[in-house]
């Protein structure tokens, strides 16, 4: 029997309860849709409409506009992923790796500053890189273990979002344009099933300047998405990629849902799915994940 909604109307919200009644409106009036379904009670609920997704979302939005609200609209059809490919700076973690390890040399604030630019796509990924790497020649290896034990933090949420998904049968992929020496101990964190990213070079004491090639950039976090999809059998529809900056907005664009994570302004304005709110437990109830079967 076909399903007779076609979309969902996600909100998630301190102010959910206020935002039920009127939201219901919106989507009722462009079609039909069903009772309010808590996701997690006064904070995250499920509209089933059968409407046009554009102008539920578009009057959505508005009805909530200066209140601290995710809203999205998203397909009822395939709704819990079973690939997720993951950015890992100012995503599933809380801070830009390179510009931490810059601020060992006190190059944080101009090296940042690039960093910011990279990610608003003003300048190309992978130049901006090399740059960037250059300016920490001569750093000794073991500021990288301090950065590591003193600065990186996982977003909250991040671990319960990988955990539910691995428990529910899914794929868990964290792909970075920052470093193996990070994603290997981030992803063991987080409890992700692999990684990818860029190999910082050194001389066995220091950092030589250099990053190894082909850089991990846009493109390929594009080619991780579809090779890993590929490899497991599934549609994109079966696929979610999640990030906040310009090299990650090919994934996101391509997955089946694709969310702009508290994300620069280029990428949330192209995502089919935006968090600027939420933590990462936000992209489990995008799929419609209660709290009841979350696993931490």
């Amino acid at each position: 029997m076909a399903q007779p909604f076609a979309f969902v109307l996600n909100v998630i919200a301190r102010t959910a309860d206020e935002l039920a009644g009127p939201l219901r409106a919106i989507a009722a009036a462009h079609g039909a849709a069903s009772d309010i379904d808590w996701l997690r009670d006064g904070e995250a609920f499920d509209i089933l409409f059968a409407g046009d997704p554009k102008a539920v979302l578009a009057e959505a939005r508005l009805a909530a506009e200066g209140l601290t609200a995710d809203i999205n609209v998203v397909s009822a059809a395939r709704r819990r992923k079973r690939l997720l490919v993951a950015d890992m700076d100012s995503t599933i973690i809380t801070v830009e790796c390179l510009d931490e390890i810059a601020d060992m040399l006190g190059l944080k604030a101009e090296i940042a500053a690039i960093t910011e630019r990279a990610m608003r796509g003003e300048i190309a990924f992978e130049p901006a890189l090399r740059e960037r790497v250059a300016m920490l020649k001569g750093l000794r290896l073991d500021a990288l273990e301090q950065v590591m034990r003193e600065r990186i933090r996982l977003t909250a949420g991040a671990r319960t979002l990988v955990m539910t998904m691995r428990h529910h049968g899914a794929r868990t992929l964290l792909v970075s344009g920052g470093f193996t020496f990070f994603t290997q101990r981030v992803a063991l964190a987080a409890g992700f099933d692999a990684q990818r990213a860029n190999h910082l070079m050194d001389d066995g004491a220091f950092l030589t300047g250099l990053v190894g090639e082909p850089i991990l950039g846009r493109q390929a976090k594009l080619e991780a998405l579809e090779s890993e999809a590929a490899r497991l059998g599934l549609k994109e529809s079966d696929t979610l990629a999640v990030g906040d900056g310009a090299n990650d907005l090919a994934m996101i664009e391509r997955a089946g849902l694709g969310v702009a994570f508290h994300a620069k302004t280029v990428v949330a304005e192209a995502a089919a799915a935006r968090l600027d709110h939420a933590d990462l437990l936000g992209l489990l109830y995008l799929q419609g994940y209660r709290t009841t079967e979350f696993v931490t």
